[in-house]
């Protein structure tokens, strides 16, 4: 079992609305569910620098593919993947968010699962 992850109010909310909609595959809403009964929420002034959120820049290595891959967890409605500006309830976003550089994470990704380790969390603005 992971640690438990860190939320901010806001985007702990967020998930649960969009885990109520049903719009994630049935092993990801299990762990979702068991995340968000675990997470710690915090307010976004007292969110650590180093944990994945929205209007972050992310790096992850896949170790299943053992490839690296950067991308910017923006709001739904910031979205634009071919620009790299990930919504913050893509897949990639909903497998990283509350979790700090340097931990390690076995998800259900739906072509199956996969392990991710977070290299790097930055701020992003624009």
């Amino acid at each position: 079992m992971n640690k438990n992850i860190v939320l901010t109010t806001g985007i702990y909310d967020v998930i649960k609305d969009h885990l109520r909609r049903k719009r994630v595959s049935p092993d990801e809403e299990q762990r979702l569910t068991e995340e968000l009964r675990n997470a710690k929420q915090v307010r976004r002034r007292e969110l650590p620098d180093d944990v994945v959120t929205v209007n972050r820049k992310v790096v992850v290595k896949d170790h299943t593919s053992d490839q690296e891959q950067e991308y910017i967890f923006v709001s739904t409605t910031k979205a634009k993947p071919k620009k790299n500006k990930h919504s913050i309830l893509s897949e990639m976003a909903l497998a990283t968010v509350g979790y700090r550089v340097g931990d390690i994470i076995r998800w259900p990704f739906r072509e199956g699962e996969r392990t991710i380790e977070i290299l790097q969390v930055e701020p992003f603005e624009g």
